[in-house]
């Protein structure tokens, strides 16, 4: 028996499987190392894929159908006196044709189940309930607005007109627990912080309400926060432009946050009363969505302590229930004040707008219901189901 290793190790060529003894379990450790590296890096890669599956798959569904760049050329045409002239008959008057889609799936479907007078049983409710789903009113929802009816009508016999007192009553109780009054400072600048995915109409949002709020009289300023899309920047600066409003920006890919705080400190030397800062539409992970805004608003607050006084997330109601996703997500994230819903005009999914409210609590600001900026208006309860319904 050998004692000494060096000796071992010199006397290990003339016997061959003693090299097999000693490098073996080295050789065996090595190559499951090397499996393990493979497998770790393929499994990082199928994750990443996934990751960029779900973002493409998010935002396409709030792309719209003419890329935003093409849209700088075709803006409408912003007109404050207009804004100014409109009155409520008038404004009633396009809220109801904006809602011409949504009316005609929701007071269309149900009047019909009532054309010569229905009682209210189950089998009554049952279709009331599919007409709400398939507007997107959500299942929640739904229900909730179906068993006010059996509360109010149930075993009765009745025609469309009763029905559809109980359901505006309803939905109106609806948005009114989700009312609540504007953080505005009682004096100074009012600092509205916009957020909200690619697509939704967004930064063209962003141009219409400063147009209203110049028609109140306010001076107001645009900061282009969304440094991400170039086009973004030049839509803000066409919209400014047209409402004779100023605009800071900076270039392409600048630090968001940083053109915040120029935002705040120039509306403020200034002596304004309204800045509306547009921010990035991409979507994000939650923790990079989350950091970003994180550092937007503590930029923000260092230049004005207390704001932004409002966070308004803007959703495009042609999506349905992916608008209530997508308040979901910025919920999650940061505190979300208010809701802008876009584009009732061209969809038929428009009772999106009674299951956000149900769901999460959060006022229903402005609603739009066309191209011009006198379509984007204040949002009512009353005012939207007498839209909706024909009431």
């Amino acid at each position: 028996m050998q004692s000494d290793p060096f000796e071992y190790l010199q006397n290990a060529g003339s016997h061959p499987n003693t090299w097999l003894l000693v490098l073996g379990p080295v050789l065996v450790l090595a190559l499951i190392l090397l499996v393990v590296i493979i497998y770790v890096r393929v499994e990082r890669r199928k994750a990443t894929r996934n990751l960029l599956t779900e973002i493409k798959s998010a935002e396409a569904v709030a792309q719209p159908s003419v890329p935003e760049e093409k849209k700088l050329v075709s803006l409408p045409a912003d007109d404050i006196s207009e804004i100014k002239s409109q009155d409520r008959e008038t404004w009633l008057g396009r809220l109801r044709g904006g809602l011409t889609r949504t009316r005609d799936a929701v007071a269309g479907g149900i009047s019909g189940i009532f054309s010569s007078g229905a009682r209210i049983d189950d089998d009554t409710l049952e279709k009331i309930h599919e007409v709400l789903y398939r507007a997107d009113v959500g299942v929640k929802t739904s229900d909730r607005l179906v068993e006010g009816l059996r509360s109010d009508l149930a075993g009765q016999t009745v025609e469309w007109t009763k029905v559809k007192e109980s359901l505006s009553r309803r939905a109106e109780s609806i948005f009114s627990e989700a009312i609540k009054p504007l953080n505005t400072p009682e004096q100074g600048l009012f600092v509205v912080l916009v957020v909200g995915v690619n697509g939704v109409g967004k930064t063209t949002t962003i141009g219409k309400l400063a147009a209203r709020f110049s028609a109140e009289g306010k001076k107001v300023m645009l900061c282009a926060a969304d440094t991400f899309r170039a086009a973004a920047i030049e839509q803000l600066m066409v919209w400014g432009e047209r409402n004779n409003v100023p605009v800071i920006k900076q270039h392409q890919g600048a630090d968001p946050a940083a053109v915040a705080f120029d935002g705040v400190q120039a509306a403020k030397a200034r002596g304004l009363d309204v800045l509306i800062i547009d921010t990035a539409g991409r979507l994000h992970n939650k923790n990079e969505l989350m950091a970003e805004l994180s550092k937007i608003n503590k930029s923000i607050g260092k230049g004005l302590p207390e704001a932004p006084h409002e966070t308004w997330i803007v959703v495009d109601a042609t999506t349905g229930q992916n608008a209530v996703q997508q308040v979901k997500a910025f919920s999650e994230v940061t505190k979300v004040t208010g809701i802008v819903v876009t584009k009732l005009d061209g969809t038929a999914k428009g009772g999106v707008i009674i299951g956000i409210a149900d769901q999460f609590k959060i006022p229903i600001r402005y609603i739009g219901v066309g191209e011009k900026a006198a379509d984007l208006r204040a949002f009512e309860g009353s005012d939207f189901m007498r839209g909706l319904l024909g009431t």
